[in-house]
Formats: structure tokens, C-alpha cells, sequence
């Protein structure tokens, strides 16, 4: 019986498998099987670590903005901010809230003293 030589197409894949596990430990960048185990679970964390990254980033901007609306006064809080925000159609995230607050806390005492005397007015005149 003659020889059969393989092609290459089996070769190649697993190589571009080996290139993406080129960074791991041990038989985990050896290995095929382990390889490709591997490869599942760095893409299964990498995706649901994508989705924990924004809620931790969403937690820090809503802690700094709390923080130093509180510095200031001790009965406004960030929940009434938001929902003062809201009330005046101001379309300001948390994220721009969080970078005002840490480069110029002066602009967000000046925006959270503006937006409570226009909703403090409006409330008092019976106006919404």
C-alpha cells in the first residue's frame, strides 16, 4: 500500500489555534485539546468580563458624583441629582457627571445649585 501524505488544512488550524494559546502556561499552548479547551474559556471570561466592566465603571462614576455632592451639602444626595436631571431634560451621563466632578467640582456644585432652585421653583409656583 502506498503512502498517503495529509494536507495541510488540519496543520494549519491547529497552528492558528497554537498562535492564539501562544501567551499560556504550560500544556495549555502545547496541547491541542487543552488548546482548544482553553480557547473556549478565555473567550467565555473575556466576553462576560466585558459586561462586569461596564457595571463596575457605572458603580465608580455614581460613587465619585455622590461623593462630591455630598461634600458640599449634607441633605442633597446623588439620587436626588438624577432624578432633578431627569425633571429638567438635562441629557448629562454619569460618565461626563463623574469627569466634571473630578476636574471642576465647582461646575457640578454650580449645575446641582441651578437644577434645584429651577425644580424647587417649579414645585413651589405648582408649575411641571
Amino acid at each position: 500500500m502506498t503512502r498517503i501524505k495529509r494536507g495541510y488544512i488540519a496543520r494549519r488550524r491547529r497552528t492558528k489555534i497554537r498562535l492564539f494559546a501562544s501567551s499560556f502556561r504550560g500544556a495549555h499552548s502545547r496541547l491541542t485539546r487543552t488548546i482548544t479547551q482553553q480557547k473556549i474559556r478565555a473567550l467565555v471570561s473575556a466576553h462576560r468580563d466585558r459586561d462586569k466592566q461596564k457595571r463596575n465603571f457605572r458603580r465608580l462614576w455614581i460613587t465619585r458624583i455622590n461623593a462630591v455632592i455630598r461634600e458640599r451639602e449634607v441633605s442633597y444626595s446623588y439620587s436626588k441629582l438624577i432624578h432633578d436631571l431627569y425633571k429638567r431634560q438635562l441629557l448629562l451621563n454619569r460618565k461626563i457627571l463623574a469627569q466634571i466632578a473630578i476636574s471642576n467640582r465647582n461646575c457640578l456644585y454650580m449645575i446641582s445649585n441651578e437644577i434645584r432652585k429651577e425644580v424647587d421653583w417649579k414645585e413651589y409656583t405648582g408649575i411641571i
